[in-house]
C-alpha cells in the first residue's frame, strides 16, 4: 500500500501527516507553546521521595516535576539483586533527595500530571536504539525471519565488540535487509551522541537538558521512511532543506523521494487531510454500513460504543450485528492511531450469539492493529462482551492538542437545564432570607441575575413560585437577564431597604 508524507509548516504550528492510498492515518501536531519532550534526555534532581508510592517527583526544569517509579530505575535495582522471583529494592535504597541523576522522559505531561521519566536510556536512531546502561541486543518482535534476526544481530555484536564498547542496542524494523556498513555507521552516530551527552553532564546546570530529541518533521522522516513510503512533500523551504540533508546523510537511496511543494490553497488542505483532522474531534464514526462508532475519551480510559444505527441488514438479527462488528473491528484500530488515543480502550461490541462470530471479530480486529506501529495488547470478549485493549501512550491525544474544556459545561459534556437552576434560585432565596430577612425586613429586595432561559422560565412556568417567595420571605424580588452567563450560572443579590 502506497504511502506519502505530506509536511506543512507555518508560524504557528507544524504539521505532519501520513497518508495510505489517499486517506489519513496519522497526524502529528507541534506548537511553539507545546511540543513533545518525549525522548529529551535531562539532569534532574530528586526533589521528593514517596515511600508510599514507590516513587520520586525530580526536577527537570519543567513546569512541573517529574514522575519516576522505582521499576523505571535501571541500573541502582539490578546491582542491589533484582530478579524475576524477588521484588524490586524499596525507593529509598536507590534514592534520596537532593540526589542528581541523567533521567528521559517516557511520556509527555498529559491532563495536568508532570511527565513520566525513567532512567532506562534509549536514543533511538534510523536503525538503532541504543541502551547505554544494558548489554542486550534486541531486535524488532515485527521481524518474522530468523535468519535475518540472526544476521542483525550478529552485525551489532561484531560491531560492538571492534569499537569495545558495552551498550546495548534493539534492532528497529527499518533495519531489514540493511547492509552491515550502514547499521556500523548508524552505531557510530549514537555512540558520538552518548559521548556528547555525558560531556555535556559534566558543564550543563542541574536541572538542565542533556539530549533533545528530533524536532517532529525530522523525526517522523527518520521513523516513517521504509519500504511502503512512496513520497514526502513538504510546503516550507528551509524544512524541505533540512530534511533533505538529514535524508542525503542517513537515507540517500531516499532522497529524490523528497520534494519542495507549494500549494496554491496549502499542502494539506489540497489533500483534505484538514478535514480528517475535524473529524477526529466528533466522538461519532460512521460505518460504511450505517452503524457507527461512539469514541469518548476519559480521565480513566477510551470508551468505544458500537452501534447499528440506520443498518437493517439482509437476513437476520445476528448476521446484522456480526457484520456490524466486523466493520467496527477494522476501523476502531485506524481510529486509535489517527487520534493518538492510548491507555486503556474498552470495547462495546454489539451482543453476538453465536462463539465463532466473536472469534472472528477478535481475528480482524488483531489483524488491523498489525498496522499500527504502537505497541498494543488485545485481550479477547469478557464475560460481560466487553474487548479490552490498551495502547502505549506517550503524547496528549489530537483533542487535547487542539482543544480545551468547554467554558459552559467545564468539560463535563452537559450542563444544568433551566428548570434546575430556577430550583437552585428559589433554594438560594429561600436560605437567604432565612438568616436575613424577617417580619421587620418588609421592603427589602432580591435581584435575581441569570441567563435568558432562566429568566422566561421565572416569568412563566414558574411566576406563580416566584410570587409566593416573595410573599413568604417579605422582599420584593427583581430578575434582569445576563446574556454572558453561561447555563446554569446565577446570582442572587440582597439589597436592602432604603
Amino acid at each position: 500500500m502506497a504511502e506519502e508524507l505530506l509536511i506543512n509548516v507555518s508560524a504557528f504550528e507544524t504539521r505532519v501527516a501520513l497518508l495510505a492510498e489517499g486517506h489519513v492515518q496519522e497526524i502529528h501536531l507541534a506548537r511553539p507553546e507545546g511540543y513533545s519532550r518525549t525522548g529529551n534526555i535531562y539532569l534532574g534532581k530528586v526533589e521528593r521521595v514517596v515511600p508510599g508510592m514507590q516513587a520520586a517527583f525530580v526536577d527537570c526544569g519543567l513546569d512541573r516535576p517529574g514522575f519516576l517509579h522505582v521499576r523505571d530505575i535501571e541500573g541502582p535495582r539490578l546491582m542491589l539483586g533484582e530478579t524475576e522471583e524477588n521484588p524490586p529494592p524499596d525507593i529509598r535504597e536507590l534514592l534520596r533527595e537532593g540526589q542528581r541523576l541523567m533521567v528521559q522522559v517516557a511520556k509527555d505531561p498529559i491532563s495536568g500530571k508532570g511527565a513520566r521519566l525513567n532512567t532506562k536510556l534509549a536514543i533511538a536512531s534510523r536503525y538503532l536504539v541504543l541502551m547505554p546502561f544494558n548489554e542486550h541486543i534486541g531486535i524488532s518482535q515485527r521481524m518474522d525471519e530468523e535468519v535475518e534476526r540472526e544476521r542483525l544481530r550478529a552485525i551489532v555484536a561484531r560491531v560492538r565488540e571492534d569499537e569495545g564498547a558495552s551498550m546495548g542496542y534493539i534492532v528497529r524494523t527499518a533495519a531489514e535487509g540493511i547492509e552491515a556498513g550502514a547499521i556500523a555507521a548508524d552505531m557510530r552516530v549514537l555512540a558520538r551522541i552518548w559521548d556528547n551527552i555525558l560531556a555535556k553532564r559534566t558543564d550543563v546546570g542541574c536541572p538542565g537538558l542533556l539530549y533533545e530529541e528530533l524536532p517532529i518533521h525530522i523525526r517522523t522522516v527518520r521513523d516513517m521512511v521504509g519500504t511502503n513510503l512512496d513520497r514526502i512533500q513538504i510546503d516550507h523551504l528551509p524544512t524541505y532543506e533540512r530534511v533533505r540533508e538529514f535524508v542525503s546523510e542517513f537515507l540517500p537511496d531516499f532522497v529524490d523521494r523528497v520534494s519542495y511543494c507549494e500549494e496554491p490553497v496549502g499542502l494539506l488542505e489540497s489533500r483534505s487531510v484538514h478535514e480528517a483532522l475535524d473529524r477526529c474531534l466528533d466522538k461519532k464514526v460512521g460505518l460504511r454500513s450505517g452503524g457507527h462508532l461512539v469514541i469518548e475519551q476519559t480521565e480513566a480510559m477510551i470508551t468505544i460504543d458500537v452501534n447499528t444505527g440506520s443498518y437493517l441488514g439482509a437476513h437476520s438479527l445476528e448476521e446484522t450485528v456480526f457484520q456490524t462488528n466486523l466493520e467496527a473491528a477494522e476501523t476502531i484500530p485506524r481510529q486509535l492511531r489517527l487520534r493518538n488515543l492510548g491507555g486503556i480502550v474498552v470495547i462495546d461490541f454489539i451482543d453476538m450469539e453465536d462463539e465463532e462470530h466473536e472469534n472472528q471479530v477478535i481475528q480482524v480486529l488483531q489483524e488491523a492493529c498489525a498496522a499500527d506501529p504502537a505497541k498494543i495488547r488485545l485481550e479477547g470478549f469478557s464475560s460481560l462482551g466487553l474487548v479490552q485493549m490498551s495502547r502505549k501512550r506517550t503524547r496528549e491525544s489530537l483533542t487535547q492538542q487542539v482543544c480545551e474544556p468547554c467554558g459552559h459545561c467545564a468539560g463535563v459534556g452537559v450542563v444544568k437545564t433551566p428548570q434546575t437552576t430556577s430550583i437552585e434560585i428559589f433554594r438560594a432565596v429561600a436560605d437567604d432570607a432565612r438568616v436575613h430577612c424577617g417580619p421587620g425586613a418588609a421592603g427589602g429586595e432580591y435581584l435575581i441575575r441569570a441567563n435568558e432561559p432562566v429568566i422566561d422560565r421565572l416569568l412563566d412556568e414558574d411566576a406563580a413560585h416566584l410570587e409566593a417567595l416573595s410573599q413568604r420571605v417579605g422582599c420584593s424580588i427583581r430578575i434582569q437577564v445576563e446574556p454572558s452567563y453561561a447555563a446554569g450560572q446565577f446570582d442572587v443579590v440582597r439589597v436592602r431597604p432604603s
